[in-house]
């Protein structure tokens, strides 16, 4: 993983010092809330129901032992003993205080982590495959290249207050793991036809209030190209994106508008004038950063198969694995999914169990999933049934992966200031639901997703099924969406009908699961039978 040099450390604790005297001066009432607001946001801090949230980056969703040990110290000494990750792979605390707000920033220094640009107008943590550098798929790890965009885009002064945030995902599979065509750019690294190694460009993808995917603006850019052609569509981004009204700011508004085509005119162009510029990093700073993403030491092992005379242990391994390029190794998935529980919270003790066993049986590392899982990447399968147990006892066994409740969920109205309604009490009620019927077991793999409003940080239009809460007179109200997929076969869920009630929506859930149990076909996922039958089974069974 990338290791700080220098700068690194000397920008991140320049940034600390400067915001720890922001915040007295906001203490002391030498600044307002409105002169304080775009200070905290470029710091990841928000003020929102009940106390500051603080966002914490995790580049590509890449962590130490040592650095989830400081999320969970910092858990214990300035939250409540809890930490929560998003679908952005990074973690958010919901109980700040103004006046510790410095000092976690210098725990987080201490440790080569950082807050910054994880809100703001500006481009936030780069995203990416949280099997990069295990997945046996890839073409190359993607997050050499990710970390060449992050020290691109950190303090770029023409992009520190662009139209409105915009986010950018980096892949290098046919499998799209990281809901890449649904950010404002989408990097796939490809090889051409002549064994080139590139990028593919999609840009103008996104959820929120209108959700679009990105379409494909260029099939293939030379590595040494890469940084220029970004360069060129935040530009023309920059340049129309509309400031006067924040529902049309973001760039996929101006794609929609402008249309792909034109877009695709303008940027070349602007990717052009940019080349003649010479402004992309020499090609030895992308070999540097290389260096620090090579393979651990692996053994040498045979490929050999797993003992499954426990039953428990078997399913978990069955569903919360995922094959690796290397033999004798998968990738272990933490589900932070219990039945009940909210999703994507981890408790200070469960934080620190992850990362002692990251380093014990994972060469030191760990990765946050876009889903608000952990996966340890590397674990050689010798070691398998021993990770389990130690997980089984911490409650972080549950195999669910992939399944109806392994739910992504927003912390909703229980925290967030622009929520209209809750959403960690139905994912909890329909874990609670599944796991009482047994109808989890016969569903296979179910993606369900909600969001406590039309922002939809619970990528609910992805959902195989969605949730959205919304307002209807002061009451909240749950809208059921299917067909939703993040994947390489992107799609946006639709509405089915008129909402519910929390109850309501549990039990609508339900039957649209029953739906799908009546209609399927050998081997069909939910999202297969519901393109092959279509909406009006569903909308007639819940609706009559």
């Amino acid at each position: 993983m990338y290791r700080y040099d220098h700068c690194d450390q000397a920008m991140v604790d320049a940034r600390v010092a400067e915001f720890r005297d922001q915040c007295q001066r906001r203490l002391d009432g030498r600044l307002s809330e409105d002169q304080f607001k775009p200070l905290r946001l470029m710091n990841g801090l928000y003020l929102q129901l009940h106390a500051y949230m603080l966002r914490v980056a995790i580049p590509y969703g890449t962590l130490s032992g040592a650095q989830m040990h400081i999320l969970a110290d910092i858990a214990d000494r300035y939250d409540r003993g809890y930490a929560h990750f998003t679908t952005r792979q990074n973690v958010q605390y919901n109980w700040i205080r103004l006046e510790d707000a410095g000092d976690i920033l210098a725990d987080l220094a201490s440790r080569e982590m950082h807050a910054i640009q994880t809100s703001g107008n500006c481009i936030r943590n780069i995203s990416s495959d949280h099997f990069a550098g295990a997945a046996a798929d890839e073409v190359c790890d993607p997050r050499p290249y990710a970390e060449l965009l992050r020290q691109w885009s950190s303090f770029h002064p023409e992009f520190s207050y662009l139209p409105r945030k915009f986010k950018i995902a980096v892949i290098a599979s046919p499998t799209d793991r990281a809901a890449m065509k649904l950010h404002d750019i989408g990097i796939n690294l490809v090889r051409n036809n002549e064994g080139e190694l590139g990028a593919a460009f999609y840009v103008g993808g996104g959820m929120g209030r209108t959700p679009m995917i990105a379409p494909l603006i260029r099939e293939f850019v030379p590595l040494d190209q890469l940084i220029t052609y970004a360069e060129a569509c935040l530009r023309v981004y920059n340049r129309h994106g509309r400031r006067d009204n924040k529902f049309k700011a973001r760039i996929k508004i101006l794609i929609h508008e402008l249309g792909a085509d034109e877009y695709r005119r303008q940027v070349e162009a602007e990717f052009e004038h940019l080349l003649a510029q010479d402004i992309e990093p020499p090609f030895a700073e992308l070999e540097r950063l290389r260096e620090f993403f090579g393979d651990p030491g692996f053994e040498d092992l045979a490929e050999a198969e797993l003992d499954r005379s426990d039953p428990e242990f078997a399913l978990w391994a069955d569903r919360n694995t995922h094959p690796h390029k290397q033999p004798g190794y998968v990738s272990a998935i933490v589900s932070l999914k219990p039945v009940g529980g909210i999703p994507g919270d981890a408790t200070s003790a469960q934080m620190r169990l992850m990362a002692d066993l990251a380093t014990q049986y994972s060469f030191d590392e760990c990765r946050v999933m876009h889903t608000q899982n952990i996966v340890l990447p590397h674990v050689r399968k010798a070691d398998l049934h021993a990770l389990w147990s130690r997980l089984d006892e911490a409650g972080l066994a549950t195999p669910n992966l992939d399944q109806i409740d392994d739910i992504i969920a927003c912390p909703g109205l229980d925290y967030c200031s622009l929520a209209n309604a809750r959403s960690i009490p139905v994912a909890q009620k329909i874990s609670q639901r599944f796991a009482a019927n047994g109808k989890g077991d016969t569903l296979g793999e179910l993606k369900l997703k909600i969001s406590g409003c039309i922002n939809a940080c619970g990528h609910h239009h992805a959902g195989h099924i969605g949730i959205l809460g919304v307002d209807r007179k002061g009451v909240e109200n749950y809208q059921l969406l299917l067909g939703g997929s993040e994947a390489d076969d992107t799609s946006l869920a639709k509405i089915t009908g008129p909402g519910f009630d929390e109850d309501g929506i549990v039990d609508a859930v339900e039957t649209a699961t029953d739906v799908y149990l009546a209609n399927r076909a050998d081997g069909e996922r939910f999202l297969d039978t519901y393109r092959r039958i279509g909406m009006a089974p569903f909308k007639e069974a819940l609706y009559g």
